[in-house]
């Protein structure tokens, strides 16, 4: 499952910049578009709502684990600044990574 975690992360830094990049270049209005139909007003509500639950559950789950503050504030911080589509994967691939090391030290 690592490896499927890694593989989503990738899929979802580039699928989220690619349409990132095309809206500054197109000089929209970025947060505007969220909310400018109903359709991906539903959508942006969609994603912050899953977004507030990731960021939740990965600094319960990295503090269960002892990680240390700084990087679970790089992965709060790295969900609203690059996208949850990258950050939560990453974060089950670190997880996973992390899990196996402590049940192979036990």
């Amino acid at each position: 499952m690592r490896y499927v975690y890694l593989a989503l992360a990738v899929v979802g830094l580039v699928g989220t910049w690619w349409f990132n990049l095309a809206s500054f270049a197109a000089g929209e209005d970025y947060l505007a578009g969220w909310f400018a139909t109903a359709a991906s007003s539903s959508a942006a509500v969609d994603i912050l709502v899953a977004g507030l639950a990731a960021c939740v559950f990965m600094v319960v789950e990295g503090r269960r684990l002892g990680w240390p503050t700084w990087s679970l504030v790089l992965l709060v911080v790295g969900s609203a600044a690059i996208a949850v589509a990258f950050v939560f994967p990453l974060f089950l691939f670190l997880r996973d990574r992390a899990r196996s090391v402590l049940e192979v030290s036990s």
